[in-house]
């Protein structure tokens, strides 16, 4: 009974993975179930489905998992948190574009939890997961190429052959005299655009059919956050006269009538800029120019302010679920006194 027991235990980098895509995929299923009872595209359609189906057996998976280490079930989201007969806030085209950004986010994610998973059963849940998610991505971008839907990522030419570069172009940034991106650096930037655009069209039509004032407000102020954020971005591909990604504003409809709790409007807004924390991160990482690094500072700064607003306003309505942590020694020792 002990070995069981044992065998059934999860790292608490295992309970992280399980818990935070349980939380997302519940939220999935609430947001599918709408754009599947609105969606008029034919072959769009599909696609929603098998993100329904892949975020219900997640859901399934997980709660096996958590009951077989006695590890408490999340609440998440549930049909309390969906409005299915409001009507379309996005265009099918948004739709498509929604689920290639969600895509990669979780295509992200399971690379990390399996890396973090000690158990094997939990690596091979999690590379079941890649390889589904692998799949629906491809059928994404397949289907969004096929009629020009998503802007394509710049190119650059091949070099004449092998070169070394004699200076890392942070001196000569100070003073004006830009080197051209190279192709780490216009690849990021294209990357961050896309995404942090994509959280300015969400967030402006969120703004629309917020329930709550304060909810409205935040949405409001992160239209224009992401928004300066993108811009900065687009600005330093246009200097080296390159394409920008597409933009999806006008993809909103009016619609004032929400499809979704403002709680799990909160926490796809929250969980967008803690992702985008990360992309950015990667994005300074790979930089040399002074100009782009100090860009990524401004946004770094900008997305940690949203965050901090997120967390206030979920905490403050108790929609923000506590993270499972580790035992309060400290507390419990002054109980016993």
């Amino acid at each position: 009974m002990f070995g069981q027991e044992k065998e059934n235990t999860l790292t608490s980098a295992e309970i992280s993975g399980l818990w935070f895509q349980y939380q997302g995929d519940s939220m999935a299923i609430c947001v599918y179930k709408h754009f599947l009872h609105i969606v008029e595209d034919k072959k769009i359609k599909p696609i929603l489905e098998m993100a329904l189906h892949l975020a219900e057996t997640h859901i399934t998976k997980i709660t096996g998992f958590l009951e077989k280490g006695n590890f408490q079930i999340p609440k998440g989201f549930t049909e309390k948190d969906v409005n299915l007969t409001a009507p379309r806030l996005f265009s099918d085209e948004f739709i498509l574009f929604y689920t290639y950004i969600m895509t990669i986010h979780g295509l992200t994610a399971y690379g990390l939890a399996i890396t973090n998973a000690e158990r094997k059963d939990i690596q091979d849940y999690f590379f079941e997961c890649t390889a589904s998610s692998k799949e629906l991505f491809q059928k994404i971008v397949i289907l969004a190429k096929s009629r020009n839907i998503f802007s394509v990522v710049p190119t650059v030419p091949s070099p004449a052959g092998v070169e070394f570069t004699d200076t890392t172009g942070i001196i000569e940034n100070l003073i004006g005299d830009k080197r051209p991106l190279n192709s780490s650096e216009i690849s990021n930037l294209f990357f961050n655009s896309r995404k942090t655009g994509f959280i300015r069209s969400l967030s402006l039509g969120f703004s629309q059919v917020a329930s709550s004032e304060e909810v409205r407000n935040f949405m409001l102020k992160n239209v224009k956050l992401a928004g300066k954020d993108a811009d900065s971005f687009d600005k330093i591909l246009q200097n080296d006269n390159l394409p920008i990604p597409e933009k999806w504003d006008s993809e909103i409809t009016d619609s004032t009538k929400s499809p979704f709790s403002d709680k799990l409007m909160m926490f796809h807004a929250g969980f967008l800029v803690n992702s985008a924390l990360s992309y950015y991160g990667a994005g300074l990482g790979s930089s040399l120019r002074s100009d782009i690094i100090l860009n990524y500072q401004q946004v770094f700064i900008n997305a940690m302010k949203a965050g901090g607003i997120v967390y206030h306003i979920m905490v403050k309505h108790g929609w923000f679920e506590k993270i499972p942590e580790t035992i309060d020694r400290k507390g419990l020792a002054k109980r016993s006194d």
